[in-house]
């Protein structure tokens, strides 16, 4: 069995609760003990960008994205966001948070590559 883990997700403006599901499935997973991997891409490059992300509270029983995000960081998780996505909504490195990494598609392969289990929202 893997002892890492991935969760990929597409949406944050598009579908606020997909990007909140996924952080919480990623909290999980690096709550069990798994190195855990959040790829961001697609319209989920705004869960990167910290004015996006404050706008994201689902509500009862989540908590807002914002404090999910702290959490994983500060758990040790990874956050890698689609480069080439970033450059298609113009969102530079220096605006995205600390703890989060550009990469491109070859990093996700890699991570995957070692038979991590992912899931996506």
């Amino acid at each position: 069995m893997s002892n890492t883990f991935c969760v990929t997700i597409t949406h944050c403006k598009t579908d606020p609760d997909k990007a909140t599901l996924g952080f919480v499935v990623a909290n999980a997973a690096q709550g069990s003990e798994k190195e855990t991997l959040v790829f961001l891409s697609s319209d989920g490059v705004f869960c990167a960008v910290p004015e996006e992300i404050a706008k994201v509270d689902e509500g009862t029983p989540f908590a807002p994205l914002k404090d999910l995000i702290d959490k994983f960081i500060k758990a040790g998780g990874k956050i890698y966001v689609c480069t080439p996505c970033m450059k298609k909504r113009n969102i530079s490195e220096d605006n995205i948070v600390e703890g989060a990494t550009p990469a491109g598609g070859a990093a996700l392969v890699e991570w995957l590559s070692n038979g991590s289990p992912c899931v996506a929202y």
